[in-house]
């Protein structure tokens, strides 16, 4: 079978054609084929050649072409502004120009020589030299071309001046920062230096503070030792003196002698009072006071304050009146005792006419004792200071001397130790009220069956009392008041010598009165229990101590002896032995 023949291909026929034939020297037949094919291609080659002028005119980078001679054959506008040439012209119109725009002539040599070589060169790094003399750092990407007249080389420019200077800049800064660290660095090494010197001198300073503190703790201990002995040794002629004032007082003397024995019960008094204040403010400063909470009868308390400061209260013209509760309270009964002492004292000793209250009031789980005086009252921007240390008021105080102004301190410390607020009001000049508020007991504490309201009145006619010190004075003292009580009265230094009299004259005294610290570490309650087990019977004892230390009272409540403080005060030694006297059948 023929195979029917395919019709041409175009392209082939288009591949067939001669060049005469493409360019319109051919046949008729083909220019009038190929024109228009032709007229596109030229279009196409004019638009690409108008575009890479556009490219090279406008483009921000240098481009330069340029011969092995120096001569620059063409030039962007971008390159002639770079030289410093208004027109890329004035670049093609120099001979040997390029060489001269190389700041280093080694330079251009090192880049013929690399082109030579290698036929292209990148980044090439170099500084040229601009036609105001101005020097411009470049690189450059250049590349040989080979061409009818000769090796050619074309080059695009890129100014790095700014990069330069900033990299120049970067460069400065550094050895700046480094100037600066390593100044910085001397710095903190002379800081290091004098720190660890400080350091040292500060271990130093430490290490003195922490013997000095020891020093002072020992100093502390010392003190303590120091306190307790020197309240011994001060209330004991003190008290002597308070007994034999207090016998002289009762006596009837002269006018003008009466005075003189008064002016030195109130001295005495005056300095009884600054003595006990310093030790026991002391005693606080050493942490040495703890409260012992437990449940009593507020009416035990008031009775007893009654019956000390009743006669007080008479000697100085006012009327003292306490108000029986029937309430019970939960606290320490000597803490609150004492700040209610102090609240009854100060408002006897600043009061100069009419009357002392003392009462209780409810205020829900609270109970407000509280202590009013018709005195000359406390301005009320001082209401605070009062209780500062070593504050007095400048009014006129009835009687004994001017304390330190540490009663008041001694108040606002304990207060607050056992939590019991207090409160201070005041009408300057009709009178003060304090107060102290308590919390209530839960459930009523029975009264003791043993406690009865203090007797004040003279029953102590021919009551044989037993009187056990150690200081001389204080035996002649104790021996003189109580001969003018109507008493028998017998005396001895210690338990031996008490026992013998005992013995040797069939005694059984009624009552004995025992110092606490005898001679050669004997003690006034070793003494009362072995004269009670000579004389087979319990005997009504009290203790007469300077020893104000909470073991020492907790012993003393142990053994259910009543204890007075040095300096006693002949009211309530009268009081106690009026009690004691009439219990002893039991």
């Amino acid at each position: 079978m023929k195979r029917r023949s395919e019709p041409p291909d175009p392209e082939t026929e288009e591949q067939g054609l001669s060049f005469q034939d493409l360019i319109g020297l051919g046949s008729h037949s083909a220019r009038k084929s190929h024109y228009s094919i032709l007229e596109e291609k030229l279009a196409e080659l004019e638009a690409e050649r108008n575009r890479y002028k556009w490219l090279f005119e406008n483009a921000l980078h240098g481009i330069f072409q340029a011969d092995f001679n120096g001569a620059v054959r063409a030039a962007n506008p971008a390159f002639a502004a770079m030289c410093g040439f208004h027109d890329s012209r004035q670049i093609i119109a120099q001979p040997q120009l390029l060489e001269a725009l190389f700041d280093d002539p080694g330079d251009y040599a090192r880049l013929k020589q690399e082109l030579l070589c290698l036929g292209k060169a990148y980044r090439f790094l170099t500084t040229l030299k601009r036609r105001d003399g101005v020097r411009i750092h470049v690189s450059m990407n250049v590349l040989l071309r080979s061409g009818e007249g000769g090796d050619l080389f074309e080059a695009f420019v890129q100014d790095i001046s700014a990069y330069r200077r900033a990299q120049e800049e970067l460069t400065r800064l550094n050895e700046e920062l480094e100037a600066r660290v390593e100044r910085r660095t001397r710095e903190l090494t002379q800081l290091n230096r004098k720190l660890l010197r400080e350091i040292g001198e500060r271990e130093q300073m430490q290490e003195e503070l922490r013997l000095a503190k020891e020093a002072a703790e020992q100093a502390n201990l010392s003190k303590d030792k120091y306190l307790a002995a020197a309240s011994h040794d001060l209330l004991q002629p003190m008290n002597a003196a308070r007994l034999l004032v207090s016998t002289l007082r009762e006596r009837a003397l002269a006018e003008q002698d009466g005075y003189l024995v008064e002016r030195v019960h109130l001295a005495l008094e005056g300095a009884e009072e600054l003595l006990n204040d310093l030790l026991y403010i002391s005693k606080l400063d050493q942490d040495a006071v703890q409260p012992k909470f437990e449940v009593f009868s507020i009416q035990q308390l008031l009775a007893s304050l009654e019956g000390e400061f009743q006669p007080l209260a008479s000697c100085s013209g006012l009327q003292l009146r306490v108000l029986p509760s029937c309430l019970s309270v939960r606290s320490d009964t000597r803490l609150l005792g004492r700040i209610l002492r102090n609240f009854i004292s100060n408002a006897l000793r600043y009061t100069h006419q009419g009357r002392v209250l003392v009462g209780c009031r409810r205020k829900g789980s609270q109970l407000s004792i509280q202590v009013w005086d018709t005195g000359d009252g406390v301005p009320e921007e001082r209401l605070q200071e009062i209780f500062h240390e070593f504050y007095q008021l400048n009014t006129h105080q009835r009687g004994a001397c001017k304390g330190v102004g540490l009663g008041l301190a001694i108040v606002d410390r304990l207060a607050r130790m056992l939590e019991h607020p207090i409160e201070v009001l005041s009408w300057p000049p009709r009178g003060s009220m304090f107060s102290v508020e308590v919390p209530l007991a839960a459930a009523p504490a029975p009264l003791p069956a043993e406690f009865k309201p203090a007797i004040t009145g003279n029953n102590l006619e021919g009551a044989c009392i037993l009187v056990l010190d150690n200081d001389d004075n204080i035996l002649i003292s104790m021996e003189a008041l109580l001969r003018q009580w109507n008493c028998v009265v017998y005396l001895a230094r210690d338990r031996h010598e008490a026992i013998d009299l005992c013995k040797a004259r069939s005694l059984r005294p009624d009552v004995i009165l025992a110092d606490y610290h005898l001679d050669r570490g004997q003690t006034g309650t070793d003494a009362v229990l072995a004269m009670r087990k000579c004389a087979g019977s319990a005997i009504p004892a009290a203790i007469i101590t300077a020893d104000y230390s909470d073991e020492s009272v907790q012993l003393f409540q142990e053994l259910q002896l009543p204890m007075l403080n040095k300096p006693v005060k002949p009211a309530k030694l009268r009081a106690l032995l009026s009690h004691l006297l009439r219990n002893r059948g039991g």
